[in-house]
């Protein structure tokens, strides 16, 4: 059997990537396309290596509006895949074919899955699949992913279809006069395009496509002769060539649907219309995503992975691991230093990291479940509503909501986003969201000041939604990011019980990179934090206190002292972070001397409570929260920006507005929970509050309010 290439095309949420996964299994190898960052994934057929898949980026159709699908059009265009596997979501038929017919006209074979057949079998609906293919005039195959059913059939008539020598060209056929257009215009293009790609790029000269017009270069001549073509066309159907082909699609769609369907319930709300009717409700939508984030987090951090992390870190790093490596060193003569540094820098240091692994697998799972049935699109589109009120879309959210697993695909979601000014901002904006790597900080000043209360880990994620939503209305009003948001239109999946293989596959994924993580920068970091604590400027080893790590925490300390954390320890601590926020807690684990960083308070909290009150704790918890994020996300907003001189603005405002923010908690919340006096710097806190307020209320000098365009749901 030859070698084959198959490409994974469809619509998101239409269960395409699990699909992927299901096929490939541990077969996958996950790169980037050529000259951009976009993932590129790959995978080989599990029971036939002849057999790759690639898993296109999820698209609505091909026109060149986004990354996404320019990769996934120049792909299909260039003749690497020997056929396209078309994953359908079967519940949302119309709205996929329209994918479907670009993908006929392309000249690649073409096979149509189904997906998500149990859900249409219990909405009522019935789905004639013989039908359906011979109006379209490719196999079109019924499958149920989650059930594993119709996989099989689906990829044997994949592979049969690339395997033809000559297959043959099936795509749509539209208006006579629309194709009489079309046919002039390949007449025009006989022997300068490739015979099966002819449809393809007549309908794309048709709808004055740029990219297609640059790629064939066609003289003055022929080029004017097609644009008499579209014009005579536009006359007779008084309309635009892009609307014209548009509309002829969809009536394409239209009466297909109409042979093949037949909707045994079509005036009933569906199970998933029911559940959107108080999951989206104007005024429940936000408290039920409060209630279920404070569930998330009370899992993760305060009960189920609580008893894995205690265990992991009082048992595993705080007995087994370095009394073996103690024992292991001491048996072989190893120097004296060179123990501290293994068990002082890297076990301390990676393992206080590592500690808290088993409380962000549970959160990983919590959250992959929650995408994988579909209730994060919900909220997304439930954000629009608050996000439009400062002048963004809901489109901001998705890289907001990327940027809980992890700040550097969640600032390279923002390309989504078509108005620069609110790409910009929301740059600026999405590391608020509290990421992975800042969840040990959450766990640690959790466990150290607040044990037993459940508020401290939602109330961060809570924090970082308020700044945004702060900063939106803010920046809004400048001259910078004044301007109209960009209309927000989604489509909302049917609910459905997740994958747990996609659960599991996702949740791996993240904890393997947070790992990863901690076996490379933090690795290094905590050699680097030993070294600085152990010595001093001349090269001798001293006690801590008068290292070059206290000297030059010292000499910067003073700053962060009307935060309430002015400690070289807490100080060094914060500035680590920026290498990679999990070094936070490395940090305190080295200058403290304990690997084990627990909830019960047994080890690190006792120092760390005589160095910060609990008020002073939180703002430290704050500032890191807010301030700039890791190296690495600091070199994804520099790519995503452009320039240096926005990189530097981001990154400035970012620190800026975790100090104030930090300076408030701890000034107020000083002097009304620990009895300080009011001084100078509780009236510092109300002076910010109030030019905060200010800022809310002022009327932008500015402001140019078009339609308001509310979010949309594609039913």
């Amino acid at each position: 059997m030859k070698k084959i290439e198959i490409a994974l095309v469809g619509n998101p949420n239409s269960g395409k990537t699990s699909l992927f996964n299901e096929l490939t299994g541990a077969n996958q190898y996950v790169g980037n396309w050529p000259g951009v960052t976009v993932e590129k994934k790959s995978g080989k057929l599990k029971k036939n290596a002849n057999v790759t898949f690639q898993d296109l980026p999820g698209i609505y159709s091909l026109s060149p509006y986004s990354p996404e699908e320019i990769i996934a059009r120049d792909y299909l265009v260039t003749d690497d895949a020997d056929a396209v596997l078309n994953v359908v979501d079967g519940t949302n038929l119309e709205r996929n074919l329209y994918l479907t017919t670009q993908l006929m006209e392309i000249g690649l074979p073409v096979v149509v899955a189904v997906n998500m057949m149990d859900i249409v079998e219990k909405s009522g609906t019935n789905i004639n699949l013989d039908k359906l293919a011979y109006g379209l005039g490719v196999p079109v195959v019924g499958m149920s992913v989650v059930k594993r059913k119709g996989i099989k059939e689906a990829v044997q008539r994949v592979t049969d279809e690339a395997e033809q020598v000559f297959p043959e060209e099936t795509f749509p056929t539209y208006d006579s006069r629309l194709e009489v257009a079309l046919n002039e215009i390949a007449q025009l293009l006989d022997g300068r395009v490739p015979a099966k790609k002819m449809r393809w790029y007549t309908l794309k000269l048709f709808e004055r496509d740029k990219r297609v017009q640059d790629e064939l270069a066609l003289s003055d001549t022929i080029c004017q002769e097609i644009e008499e073509v579209i014009a005579i066309t536009e006359k007779i159907f008084d309309d635009e060539s892009e609307s014209i082909v548009i509309n002829e699609r969809y009536d394409f769609i239209t009466k297909l649907v109409q042979l093949s369907t037949i909707d045994k319930e079509r005036f009933q709300l569906s199970l998933s219309d029911k559940i959107d009717r108080i999951v989206t409700n104007r005024w429940l939508a936000l408290p039920i995503f409060a209630l279920v984030m404070w569930v998330v987090y009370y899992l993760s951090i305060q009960t189920v992975g609580t008893m894995a992390t205690d265990w992991t870190n009082d048992v595993l790093f705080g007995d087994i691991v370095p009394n073996a490596v103690a024992a292991f060193l001491e048996s072989i003569k190893v120097a004296p230093w060179m123990q501290a540094l293994i068990l002082d820098g890297i076990i301390a240091g990676v393992g206080a990291v590592l500690g808290f692994l088993p409380q962000l697998i549970v959160l990983f799972l919590c959250l992959a479940f929650l995408e994988d049935c579909g209730y994060m699109a919900r909220i997304a589109f439930v954000m629009d509503r608050l996000f439009r009120k400062f002048g963004l879309s809901g489109k901001s959210f998705i890289p907001m909501l990327v940027a809980t697993g992890c700040g550097v695909p969640g600032v390279m979601a923002t390309r989504t986003i078509e108005n620069e000014r609110d790409r910009r901002m929301t740059i600026m904006t999405t590391t608020f969201m509290p990421c992975s790597a800042k969840l040990p900080i959450i766990g640690l000043i959790a466990g150290a000041f607040f044990p037993g209360n459940s508020f401290v880990a939602p109330s961060a994620y809570f924090i970082g939604i308020g700044a945004i939503v702060l900063s939106g209305i803010l920046l809004k009003k400048t001259r910078l990011f004044s301007g109209d948001a960009s209309p927000f239109i989604m489509e909302l999946p049917a609910y459905h019980m997740p994958r747990m293989k996609n659960v599991v596959v996702q949740t791996f994924d993240r904890s393997k990179s947070f790992v990863k993580k901690a076996g490379t920068i933090i690795f290094v970091s905590s050699i680097a934090i030993w070294f600085m604590q152990s010595f001093n400027f001349r090269l001798q080893m001293v006690d801590t206190e008068h290292s070059i790590l206290a000297a030059l925490g010292n000499s910067i300390a003073f700053i962060f002292t009307p935060l309430g954390w002015g400690e070289w320890k807490a100080t060094v601590a914060a500035i680590m972070g920026l290498i990679a926020k999990e070094n936070v807690v490395g940090t305190f684990g080295i200058l403290y001397g304990q690997a084990e960083v627990s909830e019960l308070g047994n080890e690190i909290w006792p120092a760390l409570s005589q160095a910060m009150t609990p008020v002073a704790g939180y703002s430290f918890l704050v500032f890191n929260l807010l301030c700039a994020p890791c190296f690495a996300a600091i070199g994804a907003i520099r790519r995503e920006m452009g320039d240096a001189k926005w990189t530097t603005l981001a990154i400035a405002y970012q620190c800026g507005l975790a100090y104030a923010v930090s300076l408030v908690i701890y000034q107020l919340g000083s002097f009304l929970f620990e009895g300080a006096p009011f001084g100078f710097g509780q009236i510092v806190a109300v002076v910010l509050i109030l030019l905060v307020v200010f800022g809310l209320i002022r009327k932008p000098k500015s402001f140019d309010r078009g339609l308001d365009v509310s979010a949309v749901k594609i039913l």
